[in-house]
């Protein structure tokens, strides 16, 4: 089933996807982001062609440690696992670029699982530092873009 739209949408509407997917088994506040109260936080919705939420990532400003330009950081960022490896992560991330983009950001970064190297990769986003632990999902490094204007 292909991605049929993004949107920029209100928390609410990839609340349910977020905390099913990232936070699996855990209480529904465990999916509640202290970013998702910032100013300029913005959550991006990929849909399949009947409309539910299958992919979904929450942007906010943040800057990157030691780089002085604007910058975004993305969190939560995900999809149904039925849907995997169909795009809808990749639609939202991509989406979100353009949405940062327009709102003045020159550099866009997260904290990404290790495991998700050659995802974040095939997007332009290259692997900068050590690896790092965060509990309990294990080791990430931070990936960073700079290539905002992807189709």
């Amino acid at each position: 089933m292909p991605v049929s739209r993004t949107a920029v949408v209100p928390v609410e509407e990839i609340f349910a996807l977020r905390w099913a997917v990232l936070r699996t088994g855990l209480p529904r506040e465990t999916a509640i982001y202290p970013e998702d109260a910032l100013p300029g936080t913005f959550h991006v919705a990929a849909y399949d062609e009947a409309g539910a939420v299958q992919g979904c990532a929450t942007f906010f400003p943040d800057a990157l440690p030691g780089e002085a330009a604007t910058a975004y950081r993305f969190r939560g960022m995900g999809s149904a696992p039925e849907v995997r490896g169909q795009g809808f992560g990749g639609a939202a991330l991509t989406a979100g670029l353009r949405e940062s983009a327009a709102r003045g950001a020159a550099v866009v970064w997260c904290n990404g699982r290790i495991a998700a190297t050659g995802f974040y990769h095939h997007l332009g986003f290259t692997a900068v530092g050590e690896e790092f632990t965060i509990e309990p999902s294990g080791p990430h490094y931070v990936f960073v873009t700079k290539d905002l204007d992807r189709p």
